[in-house]
């Protein structure tokens, strides 16, 4: 039923947008996309390479910033405390900052699809679905002392939007990065982006501590959330000077129905995908007791506060190097090994996790983590970009990222069930997990590079 009113709120927007003169002409829908050759295209892009990557490289850095002023696992259930103390709403968020941007990408892959140019739609309909709704994040400290239920109402419905809104358009920015970039250097992009993020967000880490020690509460989060704001806006308009390149056939149109039709068929026929997803999958329930890892670790070697740190530091630095290795592995070897290593970092971090007897094995956990985090990020991301047919790709971008969303919204689920059997069921069901994704992305699946152009939409 849910789905089901999404899918009409959708189609109504994109009846809506149809009929208005001036959104038509923001996202350019009524663009003519002339045909092109390949070679001609190639050049444009490998011409506009430096630019491109200076511009996206810059954004994202931003945007990582911005986001560690709203970070998911530490501000956010912090402001929320500070509010109230009902469980319910703690777990509510984190269903949200882990799931909604997964969630709603299928139901626009075939909007986003119809569409030539896809820079507009992630700058001006993301400026409204995922940057305004911090605007409203950041107002909510300002109700917290006055009222306080009143405070949390809308900075959970904040919360909502900014993340269902990143997924609205993020098939379109997925096609953006793969119109940009040469599938030989898209690894290199991202997993430097994410790099340079790693490297802000720990500044932005920083700040945040010291803003929420030197100034009272709500004054703090409303700092805090208005830098977070600020960031996200003004990094949107560097996206904006992307040179996005034509490409050379013109847009798939499909009907709503006929588009609903053709997802069975893909998961039928197209097999190194539908493989592919499958293990994806696998690997988003192998972090089913990424939560409990810190927990267990304190309760079974009682370690200090201070040691909590240092574990959050080494699960960064884990993900920092992740990033720059699983970009040059994914250029060099493909995305499909670099999903193995990080199948291998969980195999091995939830063994450790199990059984760890000292200090020093529980800071490999950590780093491992890390690592496995860093190369879900990379490859995780951009391993879609090369299944199935080009020409749709924002259904296969839309495909892949809800189904993952679903099993990221059920692992941790799961993972909290398990728990009542205790923290090392929990770590030997995620090792079994992750070695069960190792075994089929080594054994099942084929890299899509290896696969004549032909084969790529039969095997």
């Amino acid at each position: 039923m849910a789905q089901w009113r999404l899918r009409k709120m959708l189609r109504s927007a994109w009846s809506q947008m149809r009929a208005n003169p001036l959104l038509r002409h923001l996202l350019q829908v009524d663009a003519v996309v002339p045909v092109r050759p390949a070679h001609e295209v190639a050049a444009e892009v490998e011409r506009n390479y430096k630019w491109n990557f200076t511009v996206n490289a810059a954004d994202g850095a931003l945007f990582f910033l911005g986001r560690s002023f709203m970070s998911a696992s530490t501000l956010v259930p912090l402001f929320i405390s500070k509010l109230t103390t009902a469980p319910l709403v703690l777990g509510l968020a984190a269903v949200i900052t882990q799931s909604a941007w997964f969630l709603p990408q299928l139901f626009m892959a075939n909007l986003t699809q119809r569409l030539p140019h896809k820079k507009p739609l992630v700058v001006w309909l993301g400026l409204f679905s995922e940057r305004l709704p911090l605007v409203l994040m950041a107002a909510a400290p300002l109700l917290a002392l006055r009222a306080p239920r009143l405070a949390l109402v809308l900075f959970m419905l904040a919360l909502a939007w900014h993340h269902v809104g990143a997924g609205v358009i993020a098939p379109a920015w997925q096609e953006l990065v793969e119109r940009c970039f040469p599938v030989d250097r898209r690894g290199f992009f991202l997993g430097f982006t994410s790099f340079a993020g790693t490297g802000t967000g720990l500044l932005g880490a920083g700040l945040c501590t010291w803003i929420l020690v030197r100034f009272a509460f709500p004054l703090n989060f409303f700092y805090i959330f208005c830098i977070a704001a600020g960031c996200n806006a003004f990094c949107i308009f560097i996206l904006a000077l992307t040179r996005e390149p034509l490409p050379a056939a013109a847009p798939v149109r499909r009907t709503h129905s006929e588009f609903w039709a053709a997802l069975p068929r893909i998961l039928r026929t197209e097999h190194n995908f539908r493989r592919f997803l499958l293990a994806r999958m696998l690997l988003a329930f192998g972090d089913l007791g990424l939560g409990f890892v810190l927990v267990a670790m304190v309760q079974r070697l009682n370690v200090s506060d201070s040691t909590a740190g240092i574990y959050t530091a080494l699960m960064l630095a884990g993900t920092a190097v992740s990033n720059l290795a699983s970009g040059w592995l994914a250029d060099h070897y493909g995305h499909k090994f670099s999903l193995e290593t990080a199948a291998l970092a969980g195999v091995l971090a939830y063994s450790l996790a199990v059984w760890a007897p000292g200090l020093m094995w529980s800071y490999v956990t950590f780093a491992l983590l890390g690592y496995g985090i860093g190369a879900m990020v990379v490859s995780g991301t951009l391993v879609v970009l090369e299944l199935g047919d080009a020409a749709e790709r924002s259904t296969y971008i839309g495909l892949w990222n809800t189904t993952v969303g679903v099993a990221a919204a059920a692992a941790p689920l799961l993972g909290a069930g398990l728990a009542a059997l205790g923290y090392g069921v929990v770590f030997a069901v995620g090792a079994a997990f992750n070695l069960l994704a190792l075994l089929a992305l080594h054994w099942w699946v084929q890299d899509p590079r290896s696969l004549p152009a032909a084969a790529k939409l039969d095997n």
